[in-house]
């Protein structure tokens, strides 16, 4: 127990230390993503993102030169993002920590971020709940409530009566599916079953064919990005379920670009609920795509817009700031934040700091030789509607 509690005084002793100030003209930055295994992808699409904007807004700002220090967690693994967490502050002492693809990285390292007082962009997690664990994190993703509440909405106001709900056994899959099925019951909608599926490496066949099994008249889905929407939409077109037949509702992550080209045919009727694709008609993104492209021969993705407007909240606070690192500072900066992104308007809610934004209604169609997400509906300004009155 002595032991322990020496270790716990040295560790908070050492953050506080680290907290100092660090070389005069140089802000470091940490990231800590999953850029090997399954999730590997989706960390390059973040920092994607990332690179972009500084290649375009200049690796200066207040003043300061921007350094990153990348660290790889390799997957789902909360005790190795708690300790890279740690490294970055201690030993790189880092400025801001930032990054996370997934939900138990930025719930470890937010502890290290309340502890310290370091400012933490969260880039992609989407558990409703990581911004609560830190009061110096700000998000600029999405939430699955956000997601999953308008999905719910949108199909009780439209006809839908009975749903089944299949996802993901983790934070995120947890918070979609609270989401979808309050909303859609709010507007009268029943729910007919429900199946949470194993995150790591799932064979999903199993699964779809007990959705269809009950002949639902529609399906509401969350698998995280990576390699898992690819193989759920062929899991879907394997076992027969026409989504004009039975009406497929998602998240984004259903019909992402590389899902589309798995599932072909198979994916044309699929509605989903999300906040950026690349098709999105606006001249920013116009723009953002195509610099995306000439840069990195392929799309950006929602990962990479979250990578890209993380990288200017942080530009913007520091500017607000005038270079200034502590974390009071620069949350007290983000708070309240607007701007216009790829995505549409944003902002941080300053009682929550969490992402405000527009939601689309998509339907996947047939345009050219390929298959897109279209969009016909949207809800502008949407919050997580599980924060409440939270600070």
């Amino acid at each position: 127990m002595r032991k322990a509690l020496l270790g716990a005084v040295g560790l908070t002793a050492a953050l506080l230390v680290a907290t100092a100030a660090n070389a005069q003209n140089t802000i470091k930055i940490g990231l800590i993503m999953a850029y090997s295994g399954q999730f590997a992808d989706t960390a390059a699409q973040i920092d994607n993102g990332i690179k972009l904007y500084m290649k375009q807004k200049g690796d200066t700002v207040a003043g300061k030169k921007i350094e990153l220090i990348r660290k790889d967690t390799g997957g789902p693994n909360p005790d190795v993002a708690k300790r890279l967490a740690q490294e970055l502050v201690v030993r790189d002492k880092v400025d801001i920590l930032s990054g996370f693809t997934l939900t138990p990285e930025a719930l470890a390292a937010s502890d290290v971020s309340a502890e310290a007082k370091k400012f933490m962009v969260i880039m992609n997690a989407a558990t409703s709940i990581i911004v609560t664990k830190s009061d110096f994190s700000a998000r600029t993703s999405v939430t699955l409530p956000m997601i999953g509440n308008t999905a719910g909405t949108w199909a009780a106001k439209n006809g839908i009566k009975k749903a089944y709900t299949m996802v993901s056994d983790f934070g995120p899959g947890h918070d979609a599916e609270r989401a979808f099925q309050a909303a859609f019951k709010a507007g009268g909608g029943e729910i007919v079953g429900s199946v949470r599926m194993p995150l790591a490496n799932p064979d999903f066949s199993a699964f779809v064919q007990r959705a269809k099994d009950l002949n639902p008249e529609s399906i509401f889905v969350f698998v995280p990005g990576g390699a898992q929407p690819a193989a759920l939409g062929k899991a879907f077109a394997e076992r027969g379920v026409d989504p004009n037949k039975v009406k497929i509702i998602g998240t984004g992550e259903v019909v992402d670009e590389t899902a589309l080209k798995s599932m072909g045919a198979a994916s044309v009727g699929i509605v989903t609920a999300w906040h950026y694709d690349y098709n999105l008609d606006n001249k920013l993104n116009k723009e953002f795509v195509k610099a995306f492209n000439a840069e990195f021969k392929r799309n950006p993705d929602f990962f990479s817009v979250g990578g890209y407007d993380g990288m200017h909240l942080i530009y913007e606070a520091l500017k607000k700031t005038g270079g200034k690192t502590d974390g009071a500072a620069l949350i007290a900066a983000s708070k309240g934040m607007k701007w216009d992104s790829p995505r549409g308007p944003m902002s941080i809610d300053p009682a929550t700091r969490d992402v405000v934004q527009t939601v689309y209604i998509r339907r996947v169609q047939k345009v050219g030789d390929g298959f897109r997400n279209v969009v016909f509906d949207k809800f502008e300004n949407v919050k997580d509607p599980t924060h409440g009155a939270k600070k």
